[in-house]
């Protein structure tokens, strides 16, 4: 309708159509600027919510010691978190070789455990966070509604993750992937 105004003869001078484009200039760039502090990461009520606490990471690690024992079993996991002060995901696939030696042991096939949660909380101190929360788990420690604790550090290869779920302590160490504390 607006412009329909504007390209009508009848619709007035073009001294008015100039006043009009005028007055919907500012009021344009205002809404921009608006949304733009709404959704930025800088500014708005996104910034605010998390208050600078933020935790993400994905990757591959190996637990230390594997399966323990006299004839421990190497472990291996596929770990993605992502979570700010009050919110956020952590999911984490343990897998091991469907024997301890031989052919096949290399192989990381079998499903060992699934824990997929939701984090509660995030405790940021220099370069680690501790991220808290409750979760599904599946095989080994299986349980609803398991509350879980994962310590972070900072890094790629060589970062650490310590998952504590179902009474069980997971120390594992980042091969590859990277975690971001900030």
């Amino acid at each position: 309708m607006w412009q329909q105004s504007m390209s009508d003869p009848r619709a007035g001078s073009s001294s008015t159509r100039r006043r009009k484009r005028w007055l919907w200039t500012p009021t344009l760039l205002a809404a921009i600027a608006l949304l733009g502090a709404l959704t930025s990461p800088i500014g708005g009520a996104a910034a605010k919510d998390n208050d600078g606490q933020r935790v993400s990471g994905a990757g591959k690690t190996i637990i230390e010691g594997g399966t323990g024992g006299a004839s421990p079993m190497p472990v291996t996991t596929l770990v993605a978190f992502n979570a700010s002060q009050h919110s956020g995901s952590f999911e984490c696939l343990a897998l091991a070789p469907p024997q301890a030696t031989g052919p096949g042991s290399g192989e990381f096939s079998i499903n060992a455990m699934y824990v997929t949660g939701r984090v509660t909380s995030v405790e940021v101190t220099k370069q680690s966070a501790i991220l808290r929360g409750r979760a599904t788990v599946t095989g080994i420690g299986a349980g609803h509604d398991e509350p879980f604790t994962a310590t972070v550090t900072s890094g790629g290869p060589g970062a650490t993750v310590v998952l504590e779920i179902s009474g069980l302590t997971f120390r594992e160490i980042l091969v590859e992937g990277r975690i971001n504390v900030e």
